[in-house]
């Protein structure tokens, strides 16, 4: 599919020439950094140094008081307490996160995890029946509830009070409870853009400070929250980049023993990335809620000896591989029914259901046929007598308002910008697709329509060596103190022109480029690189000079590393005017 090439407006020139004296950085950096809004040496600081201590007050965000006093008060009482999150990655670290701080001096309490299957999504009415039926005083919801009007209300009534802690959109009418939701219209948080995992764990800070304990008495949580950051795909930024760069170094340091099976398992060795978080553990995670139980992988992420995780991570293991036979069978299945469908090529969305499609797998498979044919995408299955399914969009059109205008013919939704779960009666569904159709058709612009590759800047292959004698470049190790990657911090994507090759580039299993490079004007400086899916365009490399859009990536082979150019684009290049 064609693709539009937009390359970032450069940084003001005072700024610019600023950010290289303070800092001491190339032109090409320079200009990156002040794509992210940094301006000075202070500020730079921050970003390649994220400290701890610049996390937000817990207390800014509304209703955390209100929520403290009602856990220290269940506490003190001695009340039952159940933690309940959602079946995925980010509901599963989010109920292990808050679980595993309050168990650690309370014992009266439990967690719950819904059933995919028999429950659904969210706040269901057999969770509140479990809460009641054991004798649960207090819920702490996680990533959900900020919909479950109907469920709370039926909780409150049987004296069975509930914190919702969500990151999800709220409707007009929300809840009547305690709710700590950084969107809801009374709250002013700084920050709006925390995981479900990220609300949990403000709300275990504000617990840790109104007890004098040492944030270090917390530290030991951020493997789960730098899990639910990647795998929930908030913006890398503000508190999300704090939290994920410590994180991380936790993950790589010293990681909890279940997410350090699941690497043995993976084998992902060496120095973890955000890609590695988001490639590796969570798929293995959301997998014991799509084929099993979301309880798995609670289990897992709680359990603190050998003989705990070995069992629990080995099926989860296999529960991945189910999975992905699962996502290629009803992936090539859904390709193919709009491949017979003549009038789904002129469609701007698309909205598939088959009744025996795997309920589990339906989101990524949204994924996949939206990245093929490039709209928003809703995929639906029969579950319990009722359609239900995810949605995933393209960049810049809201998938949650365009379901949001259907929503007298649903019986629950959710969800947020580019990704949504719907459920609603099967004599709808025909008339959901043509009102899905028509808001779409009417509201998404058709630039929208053609896949965007952002590129931060134009440079030489002289820039990535500038002032390099050998190893791997300055530049590229510059670069990489700009991770964690991902929304509104991603890892940085340039284009070079005039670009030949070498004669040794070719095509490595009839799909893939492997690339040996070279620029016109810099002959001497030559550069390898692979390009993924990229194998037809291979006759438009031979023999001519053409442009690259690339990211860097540090190869390691036998021992040695070089620097690898990750080729996402090619494109004749523009004869001068």
């Amino acid at each position: 599919m064609e693709k539009r090439w937009v390359i970032k407006a450069e940084t003001e020139q005072q700024t610019l020439i600023k950010l290289i004296e303070e800092v001491g950085v190339s032109k090409p950096i320079a200009n990156i950094l002040g794509q992210r809004c940094i301006s000075n040496f202070e500020e730079a600081k921050n970003f390649f140094r994220p400290d701890l201590k610049n996390l937000l007050d817990p207390f800014l965000m509304y209703g955390m008081e209100k929520a403290v006093n009602r856990i220290e008060e269940a506490i003190a009482t001695g009340e039952n307490i159940l933690v309940y999150g959602d079946y995925d990655v980010d509901g599963t670290t989010a109920v292990s996160l808050v679980f595993s701080y309050l168990h650690r001096e309370y014992e009266q309490i439990g967690y719950y995890i819904p059933d995919r299957y028999k429950e659904g999504y969210g706040i269901s009415m057999q969770g509140i029946d479990f809460a009641i039926d054991n004798s649960f005083s207090l819920v702490i919801a996680l990533d959900c509830g900020i919909k479950a009007i109907e469920e709370i209300a039926k909780a409150k009534a049987e004296g069975v009070d509930f914190i919702v802690c969500d990151h999800h959109t709220p409707g007009e009418e929300i809840p009547d409870c305690i709710i700590l939701n950084p969107k809801q219209n009374l709250c002013s948080y700084p920050y709006p853009e925390l995981s479900g995992a990220g609300i949990g764990f403000k709300l275990v800070q504000a617990l840790n400070q109104i007890r004098n304990e040492g944030f270090e008495e917390i530290e030991d949580l951020l493997d789960l929250l730098v899990v639910s950051i990647g795998a929930d795909v908030v913006p890398i930024s503000g508190e999300n980049r704090i939290m994920a760069f410590h994180g991380l170094a936790r993950l790589n340091e010293n990681p909890r023993i279940g997410f350090a099976k699941l690497l043995e398992l993976a084998n992902k060795q060496g120095n973890l990335s955000m890609q590695d978080v988001i490639f590796s553990l969570a798929p293995r995670i959301n997998a014991a809620g799509r084929i099993d139980s979301g309880n798995k992988a609670v289990e897992l992420l709680l359990a603190q000896s050998e003989t705990e995780v070995n069992e629990i991570s080995a099926n989860i293991n296999s529960y991945n591989e189910t999975r992905k036979g699962l996502d290629k069978e009803i992936t090539a299945e859904a390709l193919e029914m709009i491949k017979l469908q003549e009038e789904f090529v002129h469609l701007k969305s698309t909205v598939l259901f088959k009744e025996d499609w795997h309920k589990g797998v339906v989101g990524i498979v949204a994924s996949r046929v939206q990245e093929t044919y490039y709209r928003p995408t809703i995929i639906l299955t029969e579950s319990n007598g009722m359609a239900v399914g995810s949605g995933r969009s393209v960049k810049g059109f809201n998938i949650y308002d365009a379901i949001d205008a259907c929503s007298d013919l649903l019986d629950r939704y959710g969800g947020h910008f580019h990704a949504a779960g719907l459920s609603l009666p099967m004599e709808n569904l025909t008339e959901f697709k043509v009102r899905f159709t028509e808001v779409v058709n009417s509201t998404i612009s058709d630039n929208l329509l053609v896949p965007e590759i952002e590129i931060d800047a134009e440079i030489d292959f002289r820039d990535i060596f500038e002032n390099q004698l050998g190893g791997i470049p300055k530049f590229f190790r510059i670069l990489r103190q700009l991770a964690p990657f991902g929304p509104e911090n991603p890892n940085p994507i340039f284009v070079s022109r005039n670009v030949k090759n070498t004669g040794y580039s070719r095509v490595l299993k009839d799909e893939h480029l492997k690339l040996h490079l070279y620029q016109e004007e810099y002959p001497n400086l030559k550069l390898s690189g692979i390009a993924f899916g990229l194998g037809h365009l291979f006759p438009k490399i031979e023999n001519q000079t053409f442009d690259i859009v690339y990211s860097l990536e540090e190869n390691h082979w036998q021992g040695s590393s070089s620097l690898q150019l990750m080729v996402k684009d090619i494109q004749p290049s523009t004869p001068p005017i």
